[in-house]
């Protein structure tokens, strides 16, 4: 046997993913790439790790028993190199965030300094929607979560962050006028919504239900950036967070059209579950964020006060 650490670094990937395309993306490495260093570890071994079944990866039951194994070994080269790390006096260890989608403007602005100051720690960002944050939230599988909306009938604890604006937005040619009422607007308004799990969404719906409106015609896309780009082509129009829109609005590419009710807003909270025993560098960067987070906020978004 002469597999390599990378080797079983690719092979556990694609255990995890049950895909080499999915494998690729989450390495950033080409298809080929990961294609070839599976191979190279299959051919070390006379017992089958995968087989394709109409395109598609399977994992072997003798595969999985590989997966479990290499996963023990990877885990003791990180002990080893944070040893080493400690060793020399630094802080070292995993910090594991879950980001809702549009939290991925927010987050990296509060991190870059921590990172910098400590490279010996391994970050590991899952940016998805507010119902897969949660689920990690509650197994216990992260260390903090970004979220717009507080989950309810959880007991967590939280560091607020920055402010979080709604507004309805168009592109730049809309002939909405403002001042609009919202009861008039979404009679004939083409509304682009995001989809469900999604925070905006959550948000977005909360606001209409509270102002009983009703709408006609709608649309729902799975990202912020489609519905920029839906609104940008003049598909239709959305409540949108300002935190994403900074670049199209200073391009005028797209417009806030004023309307009563609006802006929603809300927090950008880091929370994590009360009674939760955090690691060193999870305790240091909690106190980082409460060192440095006005400073922050004032170097990074001062543009979000015009608004």
């Amino acid at each position: 046997m002469n597999y390599t650490l990378n080797q079983l670094q690719v092979f556990l990937k694609v255990v995890q993913c049950e895909s080499v395309t999915k494998a690729a993306e989450e390495l950033h490495l080409t298809q080929p790439a990961v294609s070839i260093q599976l191979r190279n570890f299959q051919d070390q071994f006379d017992v089958a790790l995968t087989e394709v079944i109409s395109r598609k990866i399977y994992i072997t039951a003798f595969g999985r028993e590989i997966a479990v194994a290499a996963e023990k070994i990877i885990q003791e080269v990180q002990a080893i190199n944070y040893m080493t790390l400690e060793y020399k006096g630094r802080l070292t260890g995993r910090l594991k965030i879950s980001s809702v989608s549009t939290g991925k403007y927010v987050m990296p602005f509060f991190l870059t300094d921590f990172i910098k100051d400590h490279s010996g720690i391994e970050l590991s960002i899952d940016v998805t929607n507010k119902k897969k944050v949660i689920e990690s939230l509650e197994k216990n599988e992260i260390d903090f979560a970004l979220v717009s909306v507080l989950p309810s009938q959880m007991n967590i604890e939280k560091l607020d962050l920055l402010q979080n604006k709604l507004f309805l937005v168009g592109n730049s040619k809309t002939a909405i006028e403002s001042g609009v009422k919202s009861q008039d607007a979404f009679q004939e308004l083409p509304l682009i919504f995001r989809e469900k799990g999604s925070a905006t969404r959550q948000t977005m719906e909360g606001f209409l239900k509270n102002n009983n409106v009703a709408v006609q015609k709608k649309m729902e896309l799975t990202s912020n950036e489609a519905v920029k780009q839906a609104i940008m082509a003049g598909l239709g129009y959305s409540i949108m967070p300002l935190i994403g829109i900074k670049n199209e609005l200073s391009n005028n590419e797209l417009r806030i059209i004023p309307m009563k009710g609006l802006p929603i807003t809300t927090n950008w909270s880091l929370i994590w579950l009360k009674g939760k025993k955090h690691s060193p560098v999870s305790l240091a960067f909690l106190d980082h964020l409460k060192r440095t987070k006005n400073q922050i906020i004032s170097q990074r978004f001062s543009w979000y006060e015009k608004y």
